[in-house]
């Protein structure tokens, strides 16, 4: 059932050109400026609005599916006004709400609209935005988490014409009670730990922070995998309840080497993650499994196990910090995880250890199985994952 929340309320308050709204996960951002924008919609005819965020892949399983729940939960949604090929769902009075991503030059540059919304706006560049909110004419919607500073607060935080906000799960009553309970074991956790008193204060109060010692930085996104890309091989991360089963391919392109996401699902059978693995290329997979490994060889799948030993994890980061990536823009749950993944601290003193922070890692570790074994050479000991 749709609840309007407090987060709503609060953005109905703000009456500037450009309306910034920074806040924690759960915070309700996208389900509370979603509802904003179709009540514009229906209630005023020909209303021409843009929701853009930084991929299509994002649009789909962020403010895309979220606009269609909100229409159904409120008895708006009719099939027939929805066009699946331009991504856009046209009103009895004549309005419109298109999703576009940002990386679409010739949509940056296109039509004008009246409203605009920036789903996640700390992914975008600021060149997006220019483009964008210079062909809007009544109102700019962001929203974030602040995980560090961007362009909204050394460009725009400060202008007459921008209105700035922050919310947070509290102020969210609609707020799931899994996420809710996530939250405040983070909060308990923050009392003895400096990553998760950072994470608390980022993806809880929605105060800027950043995710200290992030490992890797040796990658950059790829809009599509190129033809005469070759794939060597998949890496797999056993899950099931709890964890997603996560699995990569591994193309070689040019000097660069290519990851695409290809699964990240939690509750699946063997039989299931199988039919995911479509060639003979080596899939080197998590050894804590062997059955699992096993059941994949039944089923024709040529997965090997990743060899165990000391320093393991620490020697596959190194093998991938020696290399450059180009990372699919469909890849969105290991981009998520690029971002977080970093080197844990000392819960007393706050000082970085020489270990990652055991999060943040389903397909980050698949991705590691694979270049562990293939780009690691043996005779260097005994390093392999435990």
């Amino acid at each position: 059932m749709f609840v309007r929340t407090t987060v709503i309320n609060k953005i109905l308050n703000l009456t500037k050109f450009v309306k910034g709204i920074q806040g924690g996960t759960s915070a309700g951002k996208t389900f509370a400026v979603l509802p904003i924008l179709i009540d514009i919609a229906t209630k005023t005819k020909l209303t021409e609005i843009s929701v853009v965020a930084e991929s299509i892949p994002h649009l789909k399983r962020g403010a895309m599916k979220d606009f269609k729940k909100i229409m159904i939960e409120t008895g708006r949604f009719v099939d027939s006004r929805w066009n699946a090929t331009d991504f856009k769902y046209t009103f009895a009075n004549g309005s419109q709400i298109e999703f576009f991503s940002a990386d679409n030059d010739s949509k940056l540059r296109g039509a004008r609209r009246d409203y605009l919304y920036m789903n996640e706006a700390n992914n975008m560049t600021f060149h997006a935005y220019t483009e964008l909110a210079s062909r809007t004419k009544k109102g700019v919607y962001l929203d974030w988490n602040p995980v560090n500073e961007f362009w909204f607060h050394t460009d725009l935080k400060d202008d007459n014409d921008v209105d700035f906000i922050i919310v947070n799960y509290l102020d969210n009553e609609a707020c799931p009670e899994s996420a809710l309970n996530f939250i405040l074991k983070a909060k308990e956790k923050a009392k003895t730990s400096a990553y998760w008193d950072n994470w608390y204060n980022v993806y809880g109060l929605g105060q800027i922070g950043t995710l200290e010692g992030v490992i890797f930085n040796n990658w950059q996104t790829i809009d599509v995998l190129p033809n005469d890309a070759r794939l060597l091989g998949y890496g797999l991360d056993f899950g099931y309840s709890n964890d997603p089963t996560a699995i990569v391919e591994v193309y070689k392109w040019n000097d660069k080497r290519i990851i695409n996401e290809i699964c990240y699902q939690k509750e699946l059978s063997n039989s299931q993650i199988a039919k995911f693995i479509k060639t003979q290329e080596d899939c080197y997979c998590d050894s804590a499994e062997p059955k699992s490994i096993a059941e994949l060889k039944a089923f024709g799948i040529n997965a090997r196990a990743v060899r165990k030993g000391t320093d393991s994890i620490n020697f596959g980061i190194q093998v991938m910090q020696e290399q450059e990536y180009l990372i699919t823009k469909s890849s969105t749950n290991l981009i998520n995880e690029l971002r977080k993944y970093s080197w844990d601290k000392d819960k007393k003193t706050g000082a970085k250890l020489n270990k990652p922070i055991d999060n943040f890692n389903h397909a980050i570790d698949a991705f590691r199985y694979h270049e562990m074994e293939s780009i690691g050479t043996p005779n260097k000991g005994n390093y392999y994952v435990y």
